[in-house]
């Protein structure tokens, strides 16, 4: 069985009165042998990281020479989510966010006292090269320049003062953001509420496990899938509950540790080449459910690549789906 992973933080959370979680207990995890064998028509397979993950991953190439990762099979004990782009749609939100917070503060990278302004088409790019908030904007001002502001008397040039400054920026980013999710305008995207109560019926433990912010990632999770659901979740992780932001695996490696299951037994949902990565490299199966900044993106070793989870069991991603591993990768933009 697989498992669903929310913040870095992994903790044992009791869903509260009418969260439908309180009286679920899942199954004691079982491990079984990999009995994946070596076919000298299909290629040749090597281990891949079973000593730094424990996993039974393997990598496996094709007489083409791509590498494409399998995973042997296991049942699936828990299902875990990531939160941006998955659970909401929130790329454009983060991007009015960042950028009310460098107007705020008057960030200005340019001798000219221009405000940074992070357009549509450079934050796509940029979401999909670097995960993170903090990371985000460490990575453009050490491109663009370190900029002045209101919250220094000059541009940082110490690592102290490059730290105050992305921490006062992004708090005040958070902010912003939690007020763009109060309002209302938001929703969890289709098919996600429902694939969480079917992992719950089923016996499977579910996690959340994002990059963003711990405050942030709980703020969207209490508002749009609701408190009674957010407390019964086995796991919730963010990215202050790890070193490493993705495509790193760490976050992921931990959530399984923290679930008490084997990373062949859980099947990650993300939207993104980062998230996939970070997936892939735990010893993880993992679901894409694009976004419209990553519908171009390549997805090397994803099982399914879907533009939605779907609202209705009967045509959606369903449990029942995932207990089995597709033969080969199953892409819906194929035919789109």
């Amino acid at each position: 069985m697989a498992a669903l992973l929310v913040s870095s933080h992994c903790c044992s959370l009791q869903g509260g009165r009418g969260s439908g979680f309180s009286s679920w207990r899942p199954k004691q995890a079982t491990v079984r042998p990999c009995t994946q064998q070596h076919s000298q028509r299909s290629g040749k397979w090597g281990l891949a990281g079973r000593s730094l993950l424990g996993s039974r991953a393997l990598y496996h190439l094709s007489r083409s020479g791509q590498k494409a990762l399998h995973i042997c099979a296991a049942d699936l004990q828990a299902l875990i989510f990531d939160c941006d782009g998955v659970i909401i749609e929130s790329e454009d939100l983060h991007r009015r966010a960042y950028n009310a917070a460098f107007g705020h503060f008057q960030v200005s990278c340019t001798g000219g006292g221009e405000v940074v302004e992070w357009t549509e088409e450079f934050y796509d790019d940029l979401q999909n090269k670097v995960g993170g908030g903090k990371p985000k904007m460490r990575w453009y001002f050490g491109k663009n320049g370190w900029p002045s502001s209101t919250v220094l008397p000059a541009a940082p040039d110490t690592a102290e003062e490059q730290a105050a400054l992305i921490d006062t920026l992004q708090d005040w980013k958070t902010a912003k953001y939690q007020d763009l999710i109060a309002s209302g305008e938001v929703a969890p995207r289709d098919g996600v509420l429902r694939l969480m109560d079917e992992a719950r019926a089923a016996g499977l433990k579910v996690a959340v496990c994002s990059a963003a912010t711990k405050s942030s990632v709980i703020f969207v999770l209490e508002n749009l899938i609701g408190k009674g659901r957010f407390q019964g979740l086995d796991c919730f992780m963010a990215g202050d509950d790890v070193p490493e932001k993705k495509p790193h695996p760490s976050i992921y490696v931990i959530a399984a540790d923290k679930l008490g299951v084997q990373p062949d037994e859980c099947v990650v949902v993300e939207d993104s080449l980062i998230g996939l990565q970070a997936a892939l490299g735990a010893g993880m199966r993992c679901v894409i459910t694009y976004t419209t900044s990553t519908r171009s993106q390549e997805f090397p070793g994803a099982e399914r690549i879907v533009a939605s989870l779907g609202e209705d069991a009967a045509t959606g991603v369903a449990i029942k789906q995932l207990m089995k591993r597709p033969a080969e990768t199953q892409d819906d933009r194929v035919s789109r």
